[in-house]
């Protein structure tokens, strides 16, 4: 496979969305395109593997400071496409995603990962994260 691991443009960011749709089939294309375009407005960037100019993976990444950890990188919504799980792109994008976290002095990674999700909570434990507490969320409407 000849394989690009690359972030995606602001103004391109919207083709992800089949991606993001199919990572998060509960939501509504409608929510995703509007929470998108407010994370763009923000500090969220995204990062692509494309096989040719194929997309066929991505994950948001989010830099950010907290005491505990230090200025560090948060790989966000990561999904290879079925096809292509299982082939070693996840590894290289988050490998990617690393190697940028160095260059600009990131401490550490951390991550969410649903309860559910085993086959999720076995790769990120093979990339050498530790589970070391509980993500709680509370919804306010």
């Amino acid at each position: 496979m000849d394989l690009v691991v690359r972030f995606i443009e602001k103004e391109k960011v919207d083709q992800i969305l089949p991606l993001l749709s199919q990572l998060n089939p509960n939501i509504s294309r409608d929510v995703l395109i509007s929470r998108l375009q407010d994370m763009v407005l923000r500090s969220y960037q995204c990062v692509g593997v494309f096989e040719n100019e194929k997309l066929i993976g991505i994950s948001g990444i989010w830099i950010l400071h907290k005491y505990y950890i230090g200025k560090h990188i948060e790989p966000d919504n990561v999904f290879i496409l079925p096809d292509y799980q299982g082939k070693g792109i996840g590894e290289i994008l988050i490998n990617w995603i690393f190697d940028y976290a160095k260059s600009i002095n990131c401490e550490a990674s951390e991550l969410n990962c649903y309860t559910e999700n085993e086959a999720g909570r076995r790769f990120w434990e093979k990339q050498g994260y530790e589970v070391v507490g509980y993500h709680f969320r509370k919804k306010l409407s």
